[in-house]
């Protein structure tokens, strides 16, 4: 009779056991980027845990923690949302989203150590700019990269000529003046960035107007905010486009050229990843990197131009091993795929300060910077188009000129999808920018 009564209990709780295996089970075939959400949520308590007791370690272990837990629920996020996913989602909530965090102060003091370490002591942002450079550059086929390199600067130069008509129009039919909107708001916005672009500009400012170059930080950085953001949404619809119409994009690659002749180098796709090589293809890059810094207070050229010009002479001349050309390329394919969303995610906690836009943004100063980045997308679409290049990857190189610089070129390709850029990026960045900066301080001289 015992057992005929308890036979029912157990069952239950052989049925309750099973319900609950499979329970977990479902769980785990639910992925939050590739970890199985159980394990990430254990993951994520865990540095959760350790950054509100102030036991996250302040160097890279900690930062890394930080920004790829953030940073692969974010582009996940982004890339299953409806409406995002079809403007760069990812890349829209992995940079904005911290930003927001850190304007509602959400994150620990030592959260925010361990991102400022990795971030700006250990300079992460040009350790994946260089890979990228180098192993784009040396992945690329020879002809593509020595033409693009020189045609790249039409739609630039067009684009910036459209971006100032096109945002002097617009900036003084909403009542701004002309003095004003081509440099507190245009100028600004094709600048090359805060730390390469608005620093030093607000500094020449400073000198012709004879103030505190901290007066005009302020007022730029809303401007190349909003410039960037609206790159970003663009570089999204771009890709959205070349969806739909195929044949206005190269997938990642620039030029039009004859059969085979656009491809990357045969060696790169043909063999398999060898982890030396990457090994090899890092310490490359990180050679590259150091060539531009060492050559930049003889050449007084960006150090970043320098890195590329340097990358670009040795694919040029055909001096390079084609196996570390290989391994540059497998380590630069690596770093996009792992790395990209959480270099985002620290972007966004330093490089974005939302408070800046904040106390200074109206529907008319949005419209405006928004019309400097159109202008640039536009232009240099049809530019491209004209002088037979793809023109969804023209329009793209071409809005970098509205973006925050490097940061703002990681933004917009990786929205895009089209890391293979890079190179041609930091060309309309670096250049562009300082071409800017210079051109600005001598017309407000004769302005003033």
């Amino acid at each position: 009779m015992e057992n005929a009564t308890n036979q029912p209990v157990i069952q239950r709780g052989q049925r309750w056991s099973k319900n609950t295996v499979d329970g977990f089970r479902m769980l785990g075939r639910i992925k939050v980027g590739v970890i199985p959400l159980p394990l990430y949520a254990v993951i994520a308590l865990i540095v959760y845990a350790a950054a509100i007791t102030e036991r996250l370690p302040n160097d890279l272990l900690g930062g890394f923690a930080v920004i790829m837990i953030l940073g692969i629920l974010l582009s996940d996020l982004g890339a299953k949302l409806p409406l995002l996913k079809h403007i760069g989602g990812p890349a829209i909530l992995s940079l904005m989203v911290p930003s927001l965090m850190v304007f509602w102060n959400m994150f620990s003091p030592s959260a925010m150590g361990a991102v400022h370490t990795l971030m700006k002591t250990s300079n992460f942002l040009y350790f994946y700019i260089a890979c990228l450079v180098t192993g784009s550059i040396l992945g690329m086929d020879r002809k593509m990269l020595m033409n693009g390199i020189v045609k790249i600067f039409a739609p630039i130069i067009i684009g910036s000529i459209a971006a100032v008509v096109v945002g002097m129009v617009v900036g003084m039919a909403f009542g701004y003046s002309a003095y004003h909107t081509f440099f507190f708001i245009i100028i600004p916005i094709i600048s090359g960035g805060i730390g390469e672009g608005i620093l030093p500009l607000s500094i020449s400012y400073g000198m012709v107007l004879g103030k505190d170059s901290a007066v005009f930080v302020s007022q730029f950085i809303p401007a190349a905010i909003i410039g960037n953001i609206v790159a970003i949404i663009g570089a999204g619809v771009l890709k959205r486009l070349a969806e739909k119409k195929p044949k206005t994009s190269g997938n990642g690659r620039l030029l039009k050229l004859e059969k085979g002749e656009g491809e990357l180098a045969p060696v790169n796709l043909g063999q398999s990843v060898s982890f030396p090589l990457m090994g090899g293809g890092l310490l490359l890059a990180c050679t590259f990197f150091i060539v531009g810094k060492l050559l930049e207070p003889y050449l007084h050229i960006p150090g970043p131009i320098l890195m590329i010009l340097a990358a670009a002479l040795i694919k040029c001349i055909q001096i390079m091993p084609n196996t570390l050309e290989q391994g540059s390329f497998h380590l630069y394919k690596c770093i996009t795929a792992s790395l990209t969303w959480p270099l985002m995610v620290g972007l966004g906690i330093l490089y974005v300060p939302l408070d800046s836009v904040i106390g200074i943004l109206t529907v008319p100063y949005a419209i405006t910077c928004a019309s400097v980045v159109v202008a640039l997308i536009v232009t240099g679409y049809f530019t491209g188009k004209w002088i037979h290049m793809y023109p969804v990857e023209a329009a793209l190189v071409t809005s970098c000129r509205g973006g925050l610089g490097g940061t703002g070129d990681v933004a917009i390709l990786s929205a895009s999808n089209r890391m293979e850029l890079m190179p041609f990026a930091q060309i309309a960045t670096r250049i562009g920018g300082a071409g800017t900066v210079i051109l600005a301080t001598l017309l407000l001289q004769l302005w003033s």
